[in-house]
C-alpha cells in the first residue's frame, strides 16, 4: 500500500511537471502566432552580427548540429534499445524507444505542418508559409532521444557506474549545445529551439513516468 502512494504521488508529480512544460510549448506558440513580444528578441537574435569561421569550426559545428538530427538520434537510440533488450532479455527499452520516436515525431510533425514558419535564413518571419521551421525538431529530437538512451542505460542495464546526475548534465550539454549552434548558424528562430525544448521536455517527463508507473521485472529497485 504505500509503495503505491508513492508511486502514484510520483506519477502525479510527473503529469504535473509535464504539462508546465507542454502550457510553456502552448505560449510560446501563442506568441509566434500572434506576432508576440518574444518575435522582436527572435528578429534581434537571427541578425545579430556572428563571427566569420574558419572551415574546420564550421565542421565541428555541423556535427555538433547533426546531434539533433532526427535520423542519427533515432537510429543511435534503436541500436542502443535493442542491444539492451536483448542482454537482459526485456522488450521495454526497444518499447520505449519506439513510443518515443512516434509520439515526438507525431506531435512535432503535426506542429511544423500547422504552424508553417519560414526559416530565419529567408529573412522573412511568416506563418502558414508551407515552412517547417517551429517547432525546431532539432531541439525536442536532442532533449527527448538521448534523454531516453540515458533512462534506459540507467534504469535497466543494472550497471552501478552510471550515475543519474551525470547522465542528465551530459544530456543537458548536448542539448544546449545543440540550441547554441543553431543559433550561431542561424537555422532555426530563438522560439522555435525554445518551444522544441518545452516540448521535448514533455514528452521526455510523460514517457518516463509511464514506464515507471508499470514497473517490470526487469527495472532495478
Amino acid at each position: 500500500m504505500i509503495q503505491a502512494s508513492i508511486r502514484r504521488a510520483q506519477m502525479t508529480r510527473a503529469f504535473r511537471w509535464s504539462g508546465l512544460l507542454f502550457v510553456g510549448f502552448l505560449a510560446v506558440t501563442q506568441q509566434v502566432m500572434t506576432n508576440g513580444v518574444l518575435i522582436d528578441f527572435d528578429s534581434w537574435v537571427a541578425h545579430s552580427k556572428r563571427p566569420k569561421m574558419g572551415h574546420l569550426i564550421d565542421f565541428l559545428l555541423k556535427k555538433i548540429d547533426n546531434l539533433g538530427l532526427r535520423g542519427l538520434t533515432a537510429t543511435i537510440l534503436i541500436i542502443a534499445a535493442v542491444i539492451v533488450s536483448r542482454r537482459y532479455k526485456s522488450w521495454r527499452p526497444l518499447n520505449l524507444a519506439f513510443l518515443s520516436l512516434l509520439v515526438l515525431n507525431g506531435v512535432v510533425g503535426v506542429a511544423k505542418l500547422a504552424i508553417g514558419r519560414t526559416k530565419p535564413r529567408m529573412n522573412i518571419d511568416l506563418i502558414k508559409a508551407g515552412g517547417l521551421s517551429y517547432p525546431s525538431g532539432h531541439a525536442a529530437n536532442a532533449l527527448l532521444t538521448w534523454g531516453i538512451l540515458a533512462y534506459i542505460a540507467y534504469r535497466y542495464t543494472r550497471r552501478a557506474s552510471l550515475h543519474g546526475r551525470a547522465l542528465a548534465v551530459s544530456v543537458g550539454a548536448i542539448t544546449l549545445s545543440v540550441c547554441a549552434v543553431s543559433l550561431f548558424r542561424n537555422t532555426h528562430w530563438f522560439s522555435d529551439l525554445l518551444a522544441g525544448l518545452f516540448v521535448g521536455g514533455a514528452l521526455l517527463v510523460l514517457i518516463i513516468a509511464i514506464d515507471r508507473f508499470v514497473p517490470s521485472e526487469s527495472q532495478r529497485s
